[in-house]
């Protein structure tokens, strides 16, 4: 009685795990493909997809150089985008464009590191085109999910990175957003 009931609990703990290995290679893979795609966004393909059936591809690369940060942000902002990593926000401006660019990713993945971001940081996006700009981080802040102030269009150069609020929440989503606000370090003299 205790032999089937045995190896069936084996069985069901070799498929969890088999399942969860799966995924984590599934993510891994994916980086891949992801930078092969940027790649073959900085020699002008248009809109790479990483694999066939992409409903996203790489738009630029977002570094926090501070914290050894180097990730591909990807277009759209949906949960199948943000998955594989950080994503532009639809009908904000394109990363190192003018006007109000945002990011968003989550909180427990991909934005992470965003915590540990402090004032004055550098941020560094790299355009398809291959051109680098550099940003400061000008402050941090938390808001409600229902205050779109910061998806506003500006005339203004600005980046914003979002995420879900705490980081160490235990339940996804919440109706918090952690708001990293950074500028162009041209707008501060320092180019």
């Amino acid at each position: 009685m205790r032999k089937p009931l045995l190896v069936g609990l084996l069985l069901l703990s070799v498929l969890a795990f088999s399942q969860g290995a799966w995924i984590h290679a599934k993510a891994v893979l994916a980086q891949y493909l992801i930078a092969d795609a940027w790649e073959q966004r900085l020699i002008g393909t248009k809109k790479p997809r990483p694999w066939s059936w992409a409903d996203t591809w790489p738009v630029a690369r977002l570094q926090a150089p501070a914290l050894g940060v180097d990730q591909i942000v990807l277009a759209g902002a949906s949960g199948r985008t943000l998955a594989f990593g950080p994503g532009h926000v639809p009908g904000s401006a394109l990363p190192g464009e003018q006007g109000n660019s945002v990011i968003s990713g989550h909180r427990d993945t991909h934005f992470r590191w965003l915590r540990k971001l402090q004032k004055k940081d550098e941020l560094v996006i790299q355009r398809a085109d291959g051109r680098y700009l550099r940003y400061r981080v000008e402050g941090m802040e938390v808001v409600s999910q229902e205050d779109t102030g910061v998806l506003r269009q500006t005339g203004d150069s600005v980046l914003h990175l979002i995420t879900c609020y705490p980081f160490d929440a235990l339940v996804p989503g919440g109706p918090l957003r952690y708001v990293v606000t950074a500028i162009p370090q041209e707008r501060q003299g320092m180019f």
